[in-house]
Formats: structure tokens, sequence, C-alpha cells
């Protein structure tokens, strides 16, 4: 390595550990999402599956607070950290598709200033952990092209069934190096080798605690998820939302040079055959998929995390690799220069907004109902109406809140969601307590009548709000209840098994 490549290796692991340390730092003080508290009651009982997703997510969490406690430190941990291992899978990746540590630095650092790494990696969700392994993918893929070796299937294998362990939309992963395979006339010749086949069995054998739990309940986390591919009636105003979104979620110099990127790679000039075809068939496959499931029904921005190392590679080929005509280059330079400063500024200003609300004046905007500003003030005014109820109990309607409850009143509550018990087939149902039980849920007058017919006695006993500074994000009515008429829990199966 010379001193020039040393001091460029350097100087990337020096930019991508600091983006680290500035999420940590947003992890301590930010609080949880409504999904990252329930994922979090997903960590205090692993199982090999849930009803929403693979259990990676809750591993990642438990294994924060082994480290660091119950704390949103400890909850996002390790979520944060495994942006070093992603960062180096997609440097080594670049570098084995395209030669030389100049395009890889450029890969590793464009993947951390896009919102979808810094934000995805902060706020523990599915998609954090399904990035990391998709980053292993392609690098494993990149050492079958780059090597001609077939124990990288091997690689491969592990890398894929991780994936699924995270989510199921790593199933894309297979029509993906399908297609590569028969793109790349050099790489057919492993669709009549074990190889590829004895990586999918590896795959599938690390997915196997999945399919095990999903055999015993009924396959319900698979009906669930794979349903979403059902089509009930087309609505195409959903596919107008795509391109915005991951406009933001890549920040948008990221996203120019990632779009570039993808046209550069169809030219001869930006590399080999099989270094092209594999960043393409992984990114327009997911594509593909996702802009026909938008035909039909909303598509969440996050759920395109896992081409994200691909499109950071093809970022980089358009900074580094690609030619371009003088005012094409201009724009080229320009986003690789500023596309740093503006992705650090806009997840500066994404959790200032999100923990303060000033950016918008205080008035509400897309955070506000899920992030749990103001619960670490209000979950002690919870507590003291039950202590001054003698209520045995907190129930809540919704499992968001359930979640922030179980979270943030004190260790040891009792705390349960009254309906919706199949999303907590995790953990055994609570044997409540003879006594009272008090009753959390926003003002709703249709609530009050219901609980009246389950309960001989319903009392309101509080309303307190939920606030981000002088702005109310919700008002919570705390009913004592006493005296059930019939189960406190509704034990209806899951809307997917009734049907």
């Amino acid at each position: 390595m010379t001193t020039g490549d040393a001091r460029l290796v350097r100087g990337t692991a020096q930019i991508i550990v600091g983006l680290v340390l500035l999420r940590l730092a947003a992890a301590a003080f930010t609080p949880l999402t409504f999904d990252e508290a329930y994922y979090w009651t997903w960590s205090k009982a692993l199982v090999g599956g849930y009803y929403d997703h693979p259990p990676m997510v809750a591993w990642v969490i438990r294994a924060g607070t082994l480290i660091a406690g119950d704390t949103e430190f400890g909850v996002r941990l390790v979520s944060v950290l495994l942006a070093l291992p992603m960062s180096w899978a997609v440097y080594r990746a670049a570098e084995l598709l395209f030669g030389g540590r100049r395009v890889a630095a450029t890969a590793a650092i464009l993947l951390n200033v896009t919102m979808i790494v810094a934000a995805g990696t902060l706020i523990v969700t599915p998609d954090a952990p399904l990035m990391v392994a998709s980053s292993f993918v392609l690098l494993a893929l990149a050492k079958v092209a780059a090597s001609g070796r077939g124990v990288w299937w091997l690689g491969v294998g592990v890398a894929v069934g991780l994936a699924l362990l995270s989510k199921y939309t790593a199933l894309l992963f297979g029509p993906a190096i399908l297609i590569w395979l028969i793109a790349v006339p050099r790489l057919r010749r492993w669709l009549l080798s074990p190889w590829p086949y004895l990586g999918g069995i590896l795959a599938f054998a690390v997915f196997a605690p999945v399919i095990l739990w999903n055999a015993e309940h009924e396959w319900v986390s698979f009906i669930k998820q794979l349903g979403r591919a059902r089509i009930a009636t087309f609505q195409l105003s959903y596919i107008a939302e795509l391109i915005p979104t991951q406009f933001a979620f890549a920040t948008p110099l990221v996203f120019v040079l990632g779009v570039m990127g993808l046209y550069a790679l169809t030219r001869r000039d930006t590399g080999a055959l099989a270094a092209r075809a594999l960043i393409q068939s992984i990114i327009w496959t997911i594509v593909t998929y996702f802009a026909w499931h938008s035909l039909h029904a909303r598509v969440e921005a996050n759920w395109f995390s896992p081409i994200y190392p691909a499109f950071a590679i093809a970022g980089a080929v358009a900074a580094d690799r690609a030619q371009w005509r003088a005012r094409q280059q201009r724009m080229v330079r320009f986003s690789l220069r500023w596309a740093g400063p503006v992705g650090v500024l806009m997840f500066v200003a994404l959790i200032a907004q999100a923990n303060t609300g000033w950016l918008s004046g205080y008035r509400r905007d897309a955070t506000v109902r899920s992030v749990g500003v103001g619960w670490r003030a209000l979950a002690p005014e919870i507590e003291a109406v039950r202590r001054r109820t003698d209520a045995v109990c907190v129930l809540a309607s919704d499992y968001g809140t359930t979640s922030w409850l179980m979270f943030y009143l004190p260790k040891g509550s009792c705390v349960a969601q009254r309906g919706e018990r199949y999303r907590w087939n995790f953990m055994p149902q609570p044997v409540l307590p003879a006594g009272k039980l008090l009753y959390v849920d926003e003002t709703k007058p249709e609530v009050e009548a219901e609980l009246r017919a389950a309960f001989a006695t319903v009392q309101n006993v509080a309303q307190l709000q939920r606030k981000r500074g002088p702005l109310v994000i919700e008002t919570l009515d705390l009913t004592l209840l006493d005296g059930a008429k019939a189960a406190v829990f509704d034990t209806t199966p899951a809307p997917e098994l009734a049907r």
C-alpha cells in the first residue's frame, strides 16, 4: 500500500467513525420510537420468530442492552456500531468489483452519509441488520466473481441467511443472483455447479429457526408479510411516492450520484460485465418488485434498504470511474463534494426536529407521533396515578403505547395490551392479580362505551398530555376499571389466520 493509499484508507475510517460517534450521541438522548420499544419487548423473550418479522432485530437489541442496559442508548448501541462492518464490506466489495481504493472509499462514505443509514441504524428496525447483511451478500458475490472459487458461495449462503433472519425482503436476493448469473456468460457455469445450490441450502439452514417458529404458529408471520404481494385492487397514487421518498432517504446528492452511476454502469468503460451486472441486478430486481407492489399498496421508504450498499457503489462509480461531459462532470464534482455535509446537516436537523420541534415552529410533523418525545415526563405521572388508585396493572389499546409504557414505567411494572394478543405470542399472557386496572388510551368517546360494556366500574381518574415543547402530541385518558364482566384480554386470532 502506497503512502497515498494509506492516507486515503485512514481518512475514510476517520470519517466513518466520526459519523458513527455522531449517531451514538443522538441515540443516547432521542426517545425510542414506538416500533423500537416494541422490538425491545421482543428482546426480553428471544424466540425463532415474531408475528411481524424474523428475530434478528430482537437479537441486536438484546446484545446492546446486555452492554448498556435498558436505555435508549443500550437499545440502539449495536445497531449503530454495525455500520462499521457494513462499511468495511462495501469498501471491499467496491474494491474487488471496480478496482482501486478510491472508488472503495467513496462508496463507503457515500453509504454512511445517506439518511437510510444515518437514521436507519440509529432507529433500530429490521432494516438495520438487513442493510448490514446485504452488504455482506454483495461482498461474497464479489468474491465469487473475482476469485472464481466455489467455496465463496457458502459465504453467499450465510449472508443471505442472515439477511432472511432480518427481514423477508431478502428473498429477493434469489432472483437477483439468478439474473446476474444468466446475464454474464462466464458466470453461467455456476448454474451447473453444486456450489450455488449448497449456498442456498446453507441460507435456509441459517433461516431454519424462523421456519420452525412459523410451523408452530400456523405460519402467521409468513402469511402476514408474504401476503402483502397479493393484489386486491390497483391504485396508481402510491407509485408517485417512490422517487421523492428515496430522494430524501438517499439524501439528494447521493441520489443524484447513484442514478448517474446506474446509467454509467450500462457502459463498458466503467468496469467488467460481472461487476456492472451485479450492481444492476441487485438494485433493479428490488426496485422492480417494489414498483410493482406500489401499484396496489403503499411502499414504505425504508423497504428499499437492501439496495443501498449497491447503490452507494453505483454512486462511487459515477464519481470515480465514469467519463462525463463537462457539464455532467461539474454535477458529479459538486455532488461528491457536498454529499457529506448535506447528509450530516439533514441528520442533525432530523434529530433536532424530532426531539424539539424547533424547525417547524413547534407544529406537527411526520415524526411527532412515532418518536416517543414526552414519555420520560409522562411515565412518572402515570405511575403516580396508578399508585394513588391502587391499580394492579396498566392496560393499553395499541402495541405502540403498550411498548412505551413497558419501557418507560418502572422496571417490573405490570403492563399489557388488552387487544391484539396475537402480537404478544412470544411471552405468556399476563395473569392479572385481583384488583383494579388502569386503562391508558387517547380520548375517544367510543372507547368509554366499549369499556362500560366490559366492566362494572369505569371511572376516569386523570387526563394527561404528551407534549413536545408547547405542542400537545396526544391527550391520554386514564380510566380505572374494576369488575370485569368477561375476559379482560381479547384473544381473537390474528386477522391473517381468521381469513
